[in-house]
């Protein structure tokens, strides 16, 4: 009988240490896939205040002949997605930072294309 509690507990103690490796691998793939996500991304402060960045990166986009497919907008966040003219997928995020600056993150595609990110930060700074 008390053999029989051993295994049952020692069981317990492997099937729950397994689910643990589980859900650390699990975590580790997660954690791996958001770096890959962040690494791609353009970042600026810009010297200018968060509305006014909003708009000159909504004509950013409409001046390299793109459309603003979505925009979303919190307290915290505007993004704006669009598509650059290869097809690949731009997502502009601006953030307050202070009464007159701001932060702008962009992406294209999704491992990133620093020249066309570039290319899309200098206009958002043309039409500041």
């Amino acid at each position: 009988m008390l053999k029989n509690i051993f295994y049952s507990v020692l069981g317990l103690f492997l099937v729950m240490s397994l689910s643990g490796c589980i859900l650390l691998v699990a975590g580790v793939a997660g954690g791996a896939g958001t770096a890959f996500w962040l690494s791609g991304k353009l970042t600026s402060e810009i010297s200018a205040p968060y509305e006014k960045t909003v708009q000159a990166s909504k004509k950013a986009i409409q001046s390299l002949d793109m459309e603003i497919n979505k925009e979303t907008t919190s307290s915290e966040v505007t993004q704006l997605r669009s598509q650059y003219s290869d097809g690949s997928e731009v997502w502009i995020d601006v953030r307050p930072l202070t009464a007159s600056t701001s932060k702008v993150e962009i992406r294209v595609g999704l491992k990133g294309n620093k020249e066309a990110s570039s290319t899309i930060l200098e206009r958002i700074k043309k039409y500041l």
